[in-house]
């Protein structure tokens, strides 16, 4: 018996010993910015500070209706049209060099913490995407999707503020996840969105 508790305490070192110095496995999260995966100490450096650009209020003269999303993907802003000729302004991540669109459509479902789907193309692009990544912090959707008609774009929050002010993705407009939280409760579904390039 004393011979099987040596060799079981020998085992039970020489593991511990290899597992200390090997390196720790968690899970890796996905750049959507890169189309990698990527550890999570790597997202987080980047995931420091909010939005580079700052959500305001502004005068704003416009034809469209209160409640409407108006998108210069060119000045990188998304604008909230209010009443009495005002617009509240955030700034937004568009898609990158052939990955823009414009047109008209309107918000046909929202969704808290969405999970995400990558479509065909993107992980005909990135094979070792998943088919389905749940809604979390770690997923590319952030906390808020607003759906635009039967495309495959979404207005949409990320975790990456960095990213805002820049034209990374593959389509979708992206803000911060607390800018993305407040648009989320001023929209109803039904309303338009104007996508200007």
């Amino acid at each position: 018996m004393s011979k099987f508790r040596a060799a079981a305490a020998i085992g039970l070192s020489i593991l511990l010993s290899v597992t200390s110095v090997m390196p720790s496995m968690a899970a890796r999260v996905y750049n959507a910015d890169t189309n990698t995966w990527e550890e999570p100490s790597v997202a987080k450096t980047r995931n420091r500070g909010g939005s580079p650009i700052k959500r305001e209020t502004i005068e704003y003269a416009t034809n469209y209706k209160p409640g409407t999303i108006v998108i210069e993907t060119g000045e990188r802003r998304l604008y909230f049209v209010l009443e009495g000729g005002k617009a509240i302004r955030y700034g937004v991540g568009v898609g990158r060099d052939g990955f823009t669109w414009s047109g008209s459509h309107r918000i046909t479902r929202k969704a808290e913490w969405p999970g995400w789907t990558p479509p065909p193309a993107m992980r005909k692009r990135v094979p070792d995407l998943p088919a389905y990544m749940p809604g979390g912090p770690d997923n590319p959707l952030g906390a808020r999707a607003l759906y635009i008609g039967s495309t495959l774009y979404r207005v949409h929050g990320t975790s990456e503020p960095w990213s805002i002010g820049q034209a990374v993705s593959s389509g979708c407009i992206r803000l911060t996840n607390e800018d993305v939280t407040d648009l989320y409760e001023r929209v109803r579904v039904g309303s338009l969105i104007v996508v200007k390039h």
